[in-house]
Parts: structure tokens; C-alpha cells; sequence
């Protein structure tokens, strides 16, 4: 018989599993904080580098700030879309695939915009362009 005193081991903290863990969560950090910057970005439209003139036929639908319509510069009674549609309608006259040049005030609310291209849709219409202006011309107020 072995009545040798065997020593008992001492306990050891193994310190590479958490590094390992703690690098996992690093990682996940860094990761998830770049992406929540990225939802965060401020844009002021319409801007743009060059923009030609707008084409002085067709139909031109102005949207101001509060939404209100606008079409060849006669403002319309409501802002329904059916009234949008016959607005655009009667304004082509003759012309059955017109033009439709957008200017859309910055702070216009997107459905305004919609709106119009879902009435142009209707109509029939599909050249459809937006109006900016140029970053030449100076900056916008803010």
C-alpha cells in the first residue's frame, strides 16, 4: 500500500478562455456602434452639383413646405389626389405624354411627393423630372 501524502493541486485561473470571451464582445461592440452611427446621418436636399434649366413645356407641379400644390403656378382647392390628377390632366391639354418637372421645397413632406408621382402614374404621364438647385448658386439658408 501506497500511504504516500499526495499534495492537492491548487487551483488555477485560466485567463485565455476569457480573453477570448471579452475580444467576442469587443468585436460585437465595435460592430454594432458603426451601424447605429450610420442610421444617424443628416441630409439636406435638393442639392445638386449641376442642374440644367427646366424645359419650359409640359407641366410644372410646385410643392411648398406646408404641401400645398401648385400646378403651372395655379394653386390647387385641395391637396386629394383625384383633384391632383385632373390638375395634371388639364394642364397637359393636347399633350398626351408630357413633361412633369417636380420643384419640391426642401422641407417637403415626402407623401407630398409621392402623391404627385402616384397622380402622374394615373395619368398616364412617366417623363417625370425633379427641379434643384445648384450647389453653385450658393448655399441654402438653414
Amino acid at each position: 500500500m501506497n500511504f504516500k501524502h499526495r499534495r492537492a493541486d491548487k487551483p488555477e485561473l485560466n485567463l485565455i478562455p476569457m480573453i477570448d470571451v471579452l475580444i467576442v464582445l469587443l468585436i460585437f461592440l465595435v460592430l454594432t456602434t458603426t451601424f447605429s452611427r450610420e442610421a444617424a446621418l443628416h441630409i439636406r436636399l435638393p442639392e445638386a452639383s449641376s442642374s440644367a434649366p427646366p424645359e419650359q413645356r409640359g407641366v410644372q407641379v410646385v410643392i411648398d413646405a406646408a404641401g400645398r400644390y401648385f400646378v403651372n403656378e395655379h394653386q390647387l382647392v385641395n391637396n386629394r389626389p383625384e383633384t391632383l390628377r385632373k390638375a395634371l390632366v388639364q394642364a397637359a391639354g393636347e399633350d398626351k405624354d408630357p413633361l412633369v418637372t417636380i420643384s419640391a421645397d426642401q422641407k417637403t413632406p415626402h407623401q407630398a411627393v409621392m402623391s404627385v408621382l402616384d397622380a402622374s402614374a394615373q395619368a398616364g404621364f412617366v417623363h417625370i423630372t425633379f427641379a434643384a438647385k445648384s450647389v453653385s448658386d450658393g448655399p441654402s439658408p438653414p
